[in-house]
């Protein structure tokens, strides 16, 4: 049965799964690479997550920076039949930062002199944003490439929603020249002043100010600074196309939310600034949530009870008591159990249906519900797929 989520896959080139940690974003990018790769597509998922969550849910030993396909044996073994074909990567941060300086370097030699440069080995793998910042590289990379129909995007784990998207525009500040020039005033007069110093003073309190001071740091910044001249307005040309794929009605961003009440006040936020930003969102997705048990002609009495607070769940026990003789404890606490299942099934629908009502008008919107464990495999994957694309519902 197709849905609304395989006409996103069918027609858009770009998936973003955004939301805040924890919520099982690098599941469900796996789950929708595979759906487009079911429905004849050619699609890569990409992760920047180190555990191997992604490896493990695609039937893989480990992932690398390299592109890998899934095997198609591995999939037919757990009843997946595609009709297209299956990538998955994970990022490596620092590797895909020396790859970027190759390309914007201009020539072998100033590439080998920012890569050798001990500030740049320092910071590259390290500065704050530079995984979002690489997500967003390696993505319009490979979109650049056209070797995929679809490439569906994992972002990584952020404190602030918005990290990622605003990581192009950060970094190009940071190695913004104009900046730099007024960073670099004060070091380099003091390198100029250290270096004469130096000239003039006994070796052994040259090694002393070099302790202190810290001149090998200023010379290799210096170094650094000096070998990106030249750069930025590459760095800056290709974080302005990053942001206008981002914006392109090829791209559509997928939010991801548990039914709790501090990653759905997070995807309220993020739907609310996808908006002001004028990005594509397409869908929100409520993963793991607790579904009622009951049969539906039995919820209307049982949820009474439960929303009756303790005094109503007492009387249920103190009835279930009587009901059976010989059985009490047990039937008690089997009913017991059932109300205590339900409460949270309607305060995971409470908190949902206020959250859709407010911010998710025009959305494609899914459930997956809460399983006995986490998806970790294939199989699992496709138990997921059952949920998100078995057709529209409210």
């Amino acid at each position: 049965m197709s849905s609304a989520l395989d006409a996103i896959l069918m027609g858009r080139e770009v998936i973003v799964c955004c939301g805040s940690g924890g919520v099982g974003k690098t599941t469900l990018s796996a789950s929708l690479a595979l759906r487009a790769a079911q429905l004849g597509k050619k699609a890569i998922v990409c992760t920047i997550d180190p555990a191997k969550r992604l490896a493990n849910a695609l039937g893989l030993s480990e992932l690398g920076n390299d592109e890998v396909e899934v095997p198609r044996s591995l999939l037919e073994a757990a009843g997946l039949e595609l009709q297209g074909k299956l990538y998955a990567l994970m990022l490596d941060t620092k590797r895909n930062f020396d790859e970027l300086i190759g390309k914007v370097a201009g020539s072998e030699e100033k590439k080998q002199r920012i890569l050798e440069n001990r500030f740049y080995q320092t910071i590259s793998g390290n500065v704050v944003g530079s995984q979002e910042y690489m997500a967003m590289e390696k993505l319009y990379e490979l979109h650049q490439r056209r070797a995929y129909d679809v490439i569906v995007l994992d972002t990584p784990p952020t404190k602030h929603a918005l990290d990622f998207l605003m990581a192009p525009s950060r970094m190009t500040n940071v190695l913004d020249k104009s900046v730099l020039d007024v960073l670099m005033r004060p070091f380099d007069r003091a390198g100029r002043l250290s270096l004469g110093l130096l000239a003039r003073a006994a070796k052994k309190v040259a090694k002393k100010i070099d302790d202190v001071v810290g001149l090998q740091f200023v010379h290799d910044l210096s170094e650094f600074f000096q070998a990106f001249e030249g750069m930025y307005d590459g760095f800056r040309d290709r974080a302005k196309k990053v942001n206008e794929l981002l914006r392109e009605k090829v791209t559509a961003f997928v939010v991801v939310a548990a039914p709790l009440t501090i990653p759905l006040r997070e995807a309220e936020f993020f739907l609310e600034k996808l908006r002001e930003l004028e990005m594509p969102v397409a869908a929100l997705v409520l993963n793991r949530v607790q579904e009622s048990v009951l049969p539906p002609d039995a919820q209307a009495s049982v949820h009474a009870v439960v929303r009756g607070g303790a005094a109503a769940r007492a009387r249920a026990l103190d009835a279930a008591k009587g009901a059976v003789s010989g059985r009490n404890g047990l039937l008690a606490k089997a009913v017991e159990s059932l109300l205590r299942e339900e409460h949270l099934a309607l305060a995971d629908r409470a908190r949902i249906e206020a959250l859709v009502r407010q911010r998710a008008q025009g959305l494609i919107v899914r459930e997956i519900p809460r399983f006995g464990g986490d998806v970790h495999d294939l199989s699992g994957l496709r138990r997921m797929n059952e949920h998100l694309f078995g057709g529209d519902t409210p």
